[in-house]
Formats: structure tokens, sequence, C-alpha cells
């Protein structure tokens, strides 16, 4: 089995600077960790590893709240991810609710969930938790990013990928992952903290692989990542497929514990 984690970006300019991506062996070695390609050229290049036996995680969002999925009219995630292709640039510039962060666009009030129930249901880390797609701009900010990933998921689903929850069968496997649920409490914006938690945590890893990790926080996600979901290769090739609609509709968050989840 192949294990890769990708720590996206919904960068305009600067994605190949900051997408990074990590892959490890089932026997816990990081064998490359690497950035330079921009989200078309990340898709391209996983397209192109054989699918059999491949697990990729994505950290971005691969859905929103069921409520706005209904109202755009689609019952699945392929319908979805192709009409979020058509429209995310759109969304991104007029920045109307129910998404906000851009200059001048506020959160606005809204009664119905900002959140996913996989986002309000994963551990919390020191209080760290995800944030809510719908979120374009501001600290921490996912929603850029997930609108510009979930063409890669069309794109990955057009060309066999079993995306985990959504669907049922196909290689690669294609999941959800939060990478703060794989690095703790550590403070990674610092990066005496990512060289003690590397040296902890994994003592033999490659120098120069340690070293990216330590520059970057970027690469330092991917590839805690990566080893990470390595260390879970038996729940991975397990995973069942979803009975619960709304988590079938909105994702899961994968980590190790993800059984606990409420959905």
């Amino acid at each position: 089995m192949r294990i890769i984690a990708v720590d996206w970006s919904g960068a305009t300019r600067t994605a190949h600077r900051h997408i990074w991506l990590a892959e490890a062996s089932p026997s816990g070695q990081l064998i490359r960790l690497e950035c330079g390609r921009d989200r078309a050229e990340l898709t391209n290049h996983v397209l192109n590893v054989p699918p059999n036996d491949l697990v990729v995680g994505f950290d971005f969002a691969f859905s929103f709240p069921a409520w706005f999925v209904q109202e755009l009219g689609v019952s699945c995630a392929p319908d979805l991810w192709a009409l979020v292709a058509e429209h995310a640039e759109q969304w991104l510039t007029t920045c109307e609710p129910p998404f906000w962060g851009r200059p001048g666009k506020p959160c606005p009030m809204q009664t119905r969930p900002r959140l996913r129930c996989t986002d309000a249901s994963v551990p919390r880390t020191n209080g760290i938790a995800p944030k809510s797609v719908f979120q374009v701009g501001g600290a921490g900010a996912v929603g850029t990013g997930s609108l510009r990933g979930m063409p890669t998921l069309s794109a990955l689903h057009n060309a066999g990928a079993r995306i985990w929850p959504f669907t049922d069968h196909g290689w690669p496997l294609v999941l959800e992952i939060y990478p703060r649920l794989f690095t703790g409490p550590v403070r990674k914006s610092d990066a005496t903290a990512r060289a003690a938690l590397l040296a902890t945590r994994y003592p033999t890893l490659n120098n120069e692989m340690r070293r990216a990790a330590i520059d970057s926080e970027d690469a330092f996600d991917a590839a805690l990542s990566a080893l990470e979901m390595a260390r879970h290769v038996d729940d991975l090739i397990a995973l069942p497929p979803e009975r619960d609609p709304v988590m079938k509709m909105e994702g899961r968050i994968w980590h190790p514990r993800w059984h606990n989840d409420r959905g």
C-alpha cells in the first residue's frame, strides 16, 4: 500500500510553495516530502500514480453542511463537486452569505449550522477545532482551499477513485484529513517546537525531510499526516460504507478514532 498526505492550499499565485506532498510506507518510513506543484499539477500527479492500493489524504473540507447542499439542489457528492468546480471562483469573488471572511464581508447572522457534523464531533486539541467551510478569509480559514479543492475530488472520482465516505468502491482511496488531529497540541508555528516533536516521535526520520518539516509548517503537517496514516493501515483498508445519510452528504474527517465521532 502507498500512503500519501497532501497539505493543500487555496492560494492564487503561491500555491506551489504551500502545497506539500508526503508519502509514507506502511512500515512507517517517510519516503518523500516535496512541494513545487500547483493545484492542477498536484491533481495530475495523483492521477498518474498507479491507483491500486493507494490512499491519499487531503486537508480540505470535502463538502458543506447538509442544508446548504440541499439548497444547491444536488443529491450526491459527485454532483456537488462538479457544481463547485463551475461556481467556486464566483462564490469566492462575491462572498455572499453563507460565505464570509473577505474584506467588508463579516460573518453573517445564521440560524443554520455553520459546521458540518464531522467538524463539530472530531476531538478538540487544546480547544482547537475545524473551522467552517463557509469562512473564506481570515486566520485559519479553510473555505477557499476547500472550494478550490473540490474540483480535484471531481477529477479523482471521474477517474475511478473511492472518495470516502461518499462512494463505496474504487481506487485510489481518498480521505479528508485534519492535520491537527495527528500533530497534537504542539505549537506548529514554532520551528523549535516542530523540531522537538520530530526528534521525540520520529527519531529515525531522514535528515533532509526532517529539515524540510522543521523549516515549513506546511511540510510538517504533510509529513505527520502521512506518518500517522501509515500507523493505521489496517483501519484504512477496512473503512466501511457509510450508513448515516447526513454523513454521506457532509463527509467525515478521517482520524484514528473516527469510530467514536458522532454520526
